[in-house]
């Protein structure tokens, strides 16, 4: 280190350390390419160092599947209403939906956590674009979620569905996909909300009515008009319904079973096709993370 010499008083000669300079990064594409991978980074980090939250989100979509799967086809069984068909294979693709949507929202509850804790304004005053943040949070939530609910995919036999290669990655794609938009919209929410008291309060309260609503634990046919209405809007049930049709594609069943137990979406009578359910969820993914975006350039 050099220094240089400052007059203080009548011979003498005070040594001054050189500055150093501090050279900030220039913001750009590169500098947030970086930004989302240290972002994605640190919450699969986050995930696997949280072993009891691994576990207990499990536990949930786990007793669906295995307590109220087995009880309810006991019980359809002594009536011999279903045929062939075990209920838990028909709950099997709502239970993965359901386990990518907590672990999905969970994610994005850390959002609430680093700014209690003000890890989130370091975050926010880097040399990197807020939007950034937000993309690297939504596709790292999408990837743990999807990780959690690969344990229920290899419960698979458990259900009754069979471990067909092409179906497993059919699963996981649609369950990475269907993560990022719950994580989207967990984001958006999490944008402006300080507390994680008020935060959990309101994603409990979008929840509950979104799993009961997506057709997960029983058939979207035949129900009265108002709730087949709340159905149709409920973003998750086009998560859901491809779930659904991949497993069922890969069963022997009589066409009767098929029509009773994997009916499909359809708006006034008519199917709509799985590529759109897709498209449906794509889209609703990107527009809940622009929001999100949005908020976060004006959030502090």
């Amino acid at each position: 280190m050099t220094s240089s010499t400052r007059a203080g008083s009548p011979g003498a000669a005070v040594p001054v350390a050189d500055v150093v300079r501090v050279r900030v990064p220039e913001p750009g594409l590169r500098q947030d390419v970086r930004a989302v991978k240290i972002v994605l980074h640190r919450e699969l980090i986050r995930f696997w160092r949280d072993k009891l939250r691994m576990v207990s989100g499990l536990v949930q979509p786990v007793l669906w599947l295995l307590v109220m799967g087995t009880g309810l086809s006991n019980l359809m069984a002594s009536g011999g209403a279903h045929g062939n068909i075990d209920l838990k294979t028909f709950i099997f693709p709502g239970v993965c939906a359901m386990s990518v949507m907590f672990t999905a929202m969970f994610s994005a509850g850390s959002i609430v956590w680093d700014r209690e804790f003000g890890f989130l304004r370091e975050m926010l005053v880097a040399p990197v674009s807020r939007s950034s943040i937000v993309i690297g949070k939504c596709i790292g939530g999408a990837l743990v979620a999807t990780l959690q609910g690969a344990v229920i995919v290899a419960l698979a036999g458990l259900a009754g569905v069979p471990y067909d290669p092409v179906l497993i990655l059919e699963l996981l794609g649609l369950m990475f996909l269907g993560a990022f938009a719950l994580t989207g919209f967990g984001v958006m929410m999490a944008a402006r909300i300080k507390q994680m008291q008020s935060f959990f309060g309101l994603m409990q309260m979008a929840m509950m009515p979104m799993m009961f609503l997506s057709g997960a634990l029983y058939p979207l046919n035949g129900l009265p008009a108002w709730l087949t209405v709340l159905t149709r809007f409920n973003p998750l049930t086009y998560a859901v319904d491809p779930l659904r049709q991949a497993v069922f594609s890969h069963l022997d069943l009589t066409p009767a079973l098929r029509r009773t137990f994997d009916p499909g979406v359809t708006w006034n009578g008519w199917v709509v096709p799985v590529w759109l359910e897709i498209l449906i969820v794509l889209g609703m993914g990107v527009g809940l993370m622009g929001i999100a975006i949005i908020e976060f350039r004006h959030s502090d």
